[in-house]
């Protein structure tokens, strides 16, 4: 039988810490949210190695790599009086994560399947200052706007201008543009109503549905 608190300790040294994430409450959230709940039963022995692994049978769904997540959260900086929009809840993990650290959260997720499996896992653990609702990913979720954080948990290749547009003044975005070896993890920060965006590190992150560019047809 498979030790998974043993494989989280296992993680947080090896995957969290080697890779400059040195937030303690990232740490201490990543080694107590349970990632084997969060994927289909034959794929739990998966779940704590350094690869995105499958959240969905189809296998279109990822949970992000430990590091690639960890880093990213902590790039958005959150703190415990901020209410955080996740992006691409899938199966709640990183909802369930970021819970720990703000004062509330929502995940927005398309699939209508994986957004019950979320809420069934976010009610199994306890969670709740966090909700996971159904939509359009690329829309973004107007009602609880804006945001002091959101958190793109995926890659992206174009970042919609309405997502922005739902962070508070001194509101962050955190994503990863671009797929393969071509992403890179960005921070968007709004002040008054503009916007800047900078390079935080270079990625590898399973993409988002809902994003891509559209095709450029040449005559």
């Amino acid at each position: 039988m498979v030790n998974f608190a043993e494989q989280r300790k296992l993680m947080v040294d090896n995957q969290l810490r080697t890779n400059d994430i040195t937030d303690l409450r990232i740490i201490d959230a990543m080694g107590n949210v349970p990632r084997e709940k969060f994927v289909p039963d034959h794929l739990q022995e998966l779940a704590y190695i350094d690869e995105d692994v499958a959240v969905d049978d189809r296998g279109e769904r990822k949970m992000l790599k430990p590091h690639i997540f960890g880093r990213l959260v902590q790039l958005a900086d959150i703190t415990a009086k901020d209410v955080v929009l996740v992006v691409g809840a899938a199966s709640g993990y990183g909802v369930a994560v970021v819970s720990h650290l703000a004062e509330a959260v929502v995940g927005l997720e398309v699939d209508v399947a994986l957004s019950e499996a979320a809420s069934a896992n976010l009610e199994q653990l306890g969670i709740e200052n966090a909700a996971v609702i159904d939509g359009d990913l690329a829309q973004g979720y107007e009602a609880d706007a804006p945001y002091d954080v959101i958190l793109m948990n995926g890659s992206v290749d174009v970042l919609p201008e309405g997502l922005v547009a739902q962070l508070k003044d001194r509101g962050r975005l955190v994503v990863v543009e671009g797929e393969s070896n071509a992403g890179v993890a960005k921070l968007y920060t709004r002040t008054d109503d503009n916007v800047s965006a900078r390079f935080a590190f270079n990625a590898h992150a399973s993409a988002l549905p809902g994003f891509r560019k559209p095709e450029v047809f040449e005559f």
